[in-house]
């Protein structure tokens, strides 16, 4: 279903959209809907987050905050 909207582009958004049109012809709504199914198809492409860990040989009772510094880090880092 088609939607009638008024949006507001940053200038270098609006600039690339005008650099899109002049290369392909493409009208503003043709442009648009272009672009945001690049953008959506790029970021179903990217890989999930994942935090790499590493193994520390202590265990640290993240409880209190201030002493899981203190344990970390040191006391002189306050």
């Amino acid at each position: 279903m088609p939607m009638r909207t008024t949006i507001e582009f940053d200038e270098d958004a609006a600039r690339a959209l005008a650099r899109l049109r002049q290369d392909t012809g493409m009208g503003v709504s043709e442009a648009v809907n272009h672009l945001v199914r690049r953008g959506l198809a790029a970021s179903s492409d990217a890989r999930p987050f994942s935090q790499r860990t590493h193994p520390l040989g202590i265990q640290v009772d993240v409880s209190n905050v201030a002493e899981t510094i203190d344990v970390l880090e040191g006391s002189r880092t306050r």
